[in-house]
């Protein structure tokens, strides 16, 4: 006599459930809600160039997004990304005093972003220093020394072409910015979620001991991060001059907020190990979404940075606030 095995599952394991579970999901039906109730409480917001013009919301944001997403996947952090974007749109300003070209301040723009992204890789890799402390320091050294070569003066004059980076557009409404950020988020999907680097990325996070042990070299991957980190900042900095058509000192302030509320939002544990770039990518649309929204009916912007840090604290707490409250 045989006896047939049954193996009843006590939770749904299907591709599809765990889909329908998941939070990028979640962020997705939210994003659909605030498009719907947006073009409801508006009657310009479905205008197809004005949905361009949203875009611009969260494009450069979003690029830095994506490199912080891998930082505090390893269990780190940079706070002076905002900064850093003040000190390439000076250095580019300076430059284009003297005549530089397009090409040559993009360089300079991206230079200067991996020179700062290095320094604090070196201060967080090499001397052993905490990120958030050593990024709070380079922070306020970054943009200090901008106001010191700035003061209250403005560079502009910017040459012809350079323009293109933050106004150009590729096809009809897709801006130049838009498309770049698309195409960097499956870059970093793809190095994040299907290479031997993104594992190790995933593993620093988990548990940095138990991965030196294994054989990754820890202190290589963290410092490889803070670059791309900087070299996103700088290529930010390359499009927010370009849109803007000038620099100031106070360039990028309080970016740095928005950039790590869009990485939590995406479901990014803000203590490292776990988290996507797709759940980071639906995030940047949904702040984006909610911000043009608000500005559309005129909501001040003390009270669209009051929303922001508010949605930072809540996204932050929900997940604690639901484990105690399934532990009860």
């Amino acid at each position: 006599m045989t006896t047939t095995e049954r193996h009843i599952p006590d939770r749904l394991t299907t591709p599809l459930a765990r889909v329908l579970k998941s939070w990028e999901t979640l962020l997705l039906a939210v994003a659909v809600a605030i498009f719907i109730v947006n073009s409801l409480a508006s009657p310009y917001f479905l205008n197809a160039w004005n949905l361009s013009d949203a875009t611009f919301n969260f494009t450069e944001k979003g690029m830095i997004a994506l490199a912080m997403a891998l930082l505090i996947v390893a269990g780190e952090i940079d706070l002076s990304v905002a900064s850093i974007i003040a000190l390439a749109s000076t250095a580019m300003g300076a430059a284009a005093q003297v005549g530089a070209g397009p090409a040559a301040l993009v360089l300079i723009g991206l230079g200067v972003g991996l020179a700062c992204g290095a320094f604090n890789a070196v201060l967080v890799t090499v001397m052993g220093l905490p990120s958030i402390v050593v990024t709070i320091g380079t922070m306020s050294l970054f943009r200090g020394i901008s106001y010191i070569v700035l003061g209250d003066g403005v560079y502009g004059g910017y040459p012809a072409g350079f323009d293109y980076f933050g106004q150009g557009y590729v096809v009809w409404v897709l801006s130049f910015e838009f498309v770049l950020f698309l195409i960097l988020a499956v870059i970093y999907a793809i190095v994040l979620h299907k290479t031997n680097f993104g594992r190790a990325v995933y593993a620093i996070g988990n548990n940095a001991t138990g991965a030196l042990f294994s054989g990754i070299r820890v202190n290589r991957v963290k410092f490889i991060l803070f670059l791309l980190t900087g070299l996103m900042s700088g290529l930010a900095a390359v499009c927010l001059t370009s849109r803007l058509g000038s620099t100031r000192p106070s360039i990028g302030v309080g970016m740095e907020l928005e950039v790590v509320t869009m990485v939590v939002l995406g479901g990014v544990n803000i203590l490292g190990g776990s988290g996507s770039i797709p759940g980071v990518v639906i995030a940047a649309f949904v702040m984006g979404l909610v911000t043009f929204g608000l500005g559309l009916l005129n909501v001040p912007g003390i009270v669209m940075s009051i929303f922001i840090g508010a949605l930072l604290i809540g996204v932050i707490a929900l997940p604690r606030l639901w484990s105690m409250m399934r532990r009860g």
